[in-house]
């Protein structure tokens, strides 16, 4: 009972505050004397949210950093989030407005709005393969006809019987 009250009163007294985050989260480390590694962690203001923890202080909590970051820092990653954020936002707005120009272009040379252009789709792709036929119907529709030619199965040294004329230990390899 003693050693767990002594372990007890050492969690609070061996505690080492390290920093506090934007949200008001404090954060603690502590040396103990069994394990060589220190332990780490974080006491959440008001509710227990994870969520609330900034990737940087993830990091320094999981080992990932050795030293805790700064407030400095944490300015600097913010404001260099908050520009990127602009920038993505930015982007969008100029790929939509891009979107737009073109997407008025095509109606009026086209004349009428409509869905896509599937001719110039399979336009894209190889012509039709040896032995088909492609042909064009009188409604714009494309049919594929397959003729198949006998090709001679090459002769293989490899076993070829199926389960009806299988016979087990009968195959020998060529000599």
């Amino acid at each position: 009972m003693s050693k767990l009250l002594s372990r007890i009163a050492g969690f609070f007294s061996n505690r080492t505050f390290i920093g506090v985050d934007k949200a008001g989260n404090r954060y603690f480390t502590r040396k103990e004397e069994i394990d060589v590694k220190e332990k780490r962690w974080v006491e959440f203001k008001g509710e227990q949210d994870p969520t609330s923890i900034s990737v940087e202080w993830i990091c320094w909590l999981n080992g990932q950093r050795k030293v805790a970051p700064t407030p400095e820092e944490m300015m600097e990653l913010e404001a260099r989030r908050e520009r990127v954020r602009l920038n993505v936002a930015l982007l969008k707005k100029e790929e939509e407005e891009r979107k737009a120009r073109e997407g008025s272009r095509k109606a009026v040379s086209s004349g009428k709005v409509g869905g896509p252009d599937l001719k110039s789709f399979i336009r894209q792709f190889p012509s039709a393969s040896e032995g088909d036929k492609v042909e064009q119907a009188s409604d714009g529709r494309i049919k594929e006809t397959h003729e198949e030619k006998e090709e001679p199965i090459p002769e293989s040294s490899e076993p070829t019987g199926s389960g009806a004329t299988y016979k087990p230990g009968t195959w020998q390899p060529p000599t």
